[in-house]
């Protein structure tokens, strides 16, 4: 019985029982939950889809396949680093938080139907906005709304979609929405209909497409160290998992992916808080992802599997060890970092694998699953997406490979001295960092699991040439950015605020809105003004009349009575019309 329940619903509701746990115990709850969870999901037997009858129409709530299985597994993996991480938080709001933010989007990797899709998407949404106002901050809370909203209006274009794709066509099901029966066929947004065009924005908004992308980089950096890493993990990831199973071969994500890889690479470089460079390289791996789903050969959506699994776990590690910093020195601003090597010599170690894992080191995790993305490009001839990948990988390098532990750790002496990060949170890394490297030597273990068998010829991301032209990518990037911090041409890390595109919402949208509604309030005034003044003047009129000597007993002629039988009949037509 238990079996045929949505995965990760246990998670949710257990986390319904956490607060009765207790402050010291719920985070313990939260990890057990998590494991036992994982524990139902992988003795399951998953042959055969839960069908739920509602309203006459049967949704699927439950369905794995090879896609969703793999996105169920990672999750899972991430939802037990993040509670063995949050350990020493004595917030139980940030495990009940945790723990259903989770559940669900282990839940909609699951769903085989638009309906059951959008209740855990905006379950994911409510859930996790307490992950960011938990840090208790005003800035905090600010963020807080604005991350809300953007995916509360992403779920409503969701059922949006829905809705007007069961008028179209009669079915909620969630496949493919270009027809397309197996990979290898590409298809363009023109030959979508309105429904499955609605959904791909609210897709676009979950997986922080270019212009929709800034709440990603509003937020994260202001939620809980414990948080940040949540939020890494299921809320872009979901988005990916959803394209790729509705909108695998669909032509223009590949450029949406392209830009992706491109842009961020800036924002990453020229950003003090560190955080926020690690959100931007989050927004250059989708990327990659995006750029996979777009192709749509079993060779691309293989290596988008295989990277969302891996860059859920090393992305998690990455923000672990800031979060770690975080938690110790109480920034993560470049500027007031440097020299934590020295008594966090731990937490240094595990930034250092996260990042090369990141970067694409051969014999660590992201190597054999972003080559498979380049390699899927170079096979249908795309050049110039293969260059850009190619030129986004060495930047990755630049800013999360190289920018994240060295201004972290090393680079100039803060002077801090912190002590080492708690014992869960080292425990956390240490599996993170182990898998990373776990999955760069067994690689063949990750590629068995992957959505499409790769038969008697699987992929081999360790030839002479993928290991060759990564190391001189790597080489490259590590060449150039000692070049340009030696001639003092490398941007300062300076305490600013960088704009970006959000700042048409945050600032000149509000400006906007202000000033119109400052002229409406003119307006507004002037009209009032002449209408009393008018009906001043009016009443003046009528007091002259009625204070004439005789006024009321006086005998009025013909034409007066026939005016004012007009006036009250006027007013008694317009009051029909209105009550009618």
């Amino acid at each position: 019985m238990i079996h045929s329940l949505p995965p990760g619903l246990i998670m949710v509701l257990g986390a319904l029982l956490l607060p009765f746990l207790g402050r010291k115990l719920s985070a313990w709850g939260a990890l057990a939950f998590s494991l036992a969870s994982l524990s139902i999901f992988l003795t399951g037997q998953y042959e055969h889809p839960v069908i739920f009858e509602l309203f006459g129409n049967q949704l699927e709530v439950v369905r794995v396949d090879r896609l969703s299985w793999i996105f169920c597994l990672v999750f899972h993996l991430a939802a037990i680093m993040a509670s063995i991480y949050a350990l020493h938080v004595k917030d139980t709001k940030q495990h009940v938080a945790g723990l259903i933010y989770a559940g669900s989007a282990i839940a909609a990797s699951c769903a085989g139907d638009l309906i059951t899709l959008f209740i855990c998407w905006e379950l994911t949404a409510i859930s996790s906005v307490f992950l960011i106002w938990a840090s208790n901050s005003e800035r905090a809370y600010r963020c807080g709304m604005r991350y809300l909203i953007i995916q509360v209006i992403s779920g409503v274009l969701l059922l949006s979609g829905a809705i007007i794709q069961f008028n179209e066509t009669g079915s909620l099901g969630f496949n493919n929405f270009l027809g397309f029966e197996g990979p290898g066929r590409q298809g363009s947004i023109l030959d979508l209909g309105l429904g499955p065009q609605l959904i791909l924005l609210a897709f676009g908004i979950k997986g922080a497409f270019p212009f929709l992308h800034n709440w990603l980089q509003d937020s994260y950096p202001e939620a809980t160290p414990t948080g940040t890493v949540y939020l890494s993990a299921f809320t872009t990831k979901l988005a990916i998992y959803s394209l790729a199973r509705g909108f695998a071969g669909l032509e223009e994500l590949i450029w949406i992916g392209c830009a992706m890889t491109l842009f961020p690479i800036v924002f990453a470089v020229i950003e003090n808080d560190l955080r926020r460079v690690l959100a931007y390289s989050l927004n250059n791996q989708l990327g990659f992802m995006v750029v996979g789903i777009g192709i749509g050969t079993e060779l691309a959506l293989n290596g988008t599997a295989a990277h969302a699994f891996c860059h859920i776990i090393y992305k998690a590690l990455l923000f672990m060890s800031m979060g770690a910093v975080l938690h110790r020195v109480g920034t993560t601003k470049a500027t007031e970092l440097g020299g934590l090597h020295k008594s966090m010599p731990l937490t240094t170690v595990f930034c250092m694998i996260g990042a090369g894992a990141i970067s694409g080191f051969p014999l660590l995790s992201g190597f054999i699953s972003k080559s498979m993305i380049i390699s899927a490009a170079g096979e249908q001839h795309l050049f110039v997406v293969w260059t850009i990948l190619l030129i986004a990988s060495a930047g990755v390098m630049e800013h999360s490979g190289i920018k994240i532990p060295f201004f972290a750790f090393f680079a100039h002496d803060s002077g801090k001295r912190p002590k080492e990060a708690p014992w869960n949170m080292l425990l956390a890394m240490s599996i993170g960092a182990f898998l990373c490297v776990a999955l760069g030597f067994a690689y063949h273990w990750l590629y068995d699991i992957l959505p499409y068998e790769m038969g008697d010829h699987p992929y081999q991301p360790y030839t002479s040439g993928h290991v060759i032209m990564q190391l001189q990518l790597l080489l490259f990037a590590a060449l150039a950015f000692v070049v340009l911090m030696k001639s003092n041409l490398y941007p300062a890390e300076i305490r600013s605020t960088n704009l970006d595109t959000d700042w048409i919402y945050r600032k000149l949208l509000p400006w906007i809105v202000t000033g119109i509604g400052m002229g409406i309030a003119l307006i507004d005034g002037a009209i009032r003004k002449m209408f009393l003044a008018m009906l001043t003047r009016l009443l003046d009129w009528f007091k002259q009349i009625f204070s004439q000597k005789g006024a009321l007993g006086s005998t009025w002629t013909t034409s007066v009575m026939a005016f004012w039988a007009a006036i009250l009949l006027g007013a008694f037509l317009v009051l029909y019309y209105f009550s009618s």
